[in-house]
């Protein structure tokens, strides 16, 4: 039975979501040639303040982008 962690950063609409899980299961029945029934999905998400790359923290770096692309 997979148990797989997705971390992303907050603010990604439930379509967002639902359209990641569902790419994330169908790529381990493909896979491993698990039933979908058994995959478990957990979407971790975490503040954009709590991320940096380059020593920018992320919120930094995409200020205003979030508003514009939905996410």
């Amino acid at each position: 039975m997979p148990f797989v962690t997705v971390q992303i950063g907050k603010g990604h609409s439930i379509e967002k979501k639902r359209k990641l899980v569902q790419a994330v299961t169908d790529a381990l029945v493909s896979s491993l040639g698990t039933k979908p029934e058994w995959i478990t999905v957990h979407i971790d998400e975490f503040e954009r303040d709590n991320w940096a790359v380059g020593g920018v923290l992320h919120s930094d770096k995409h200020a205003g982008r979030h508003e514009e692309t939905g996410r």
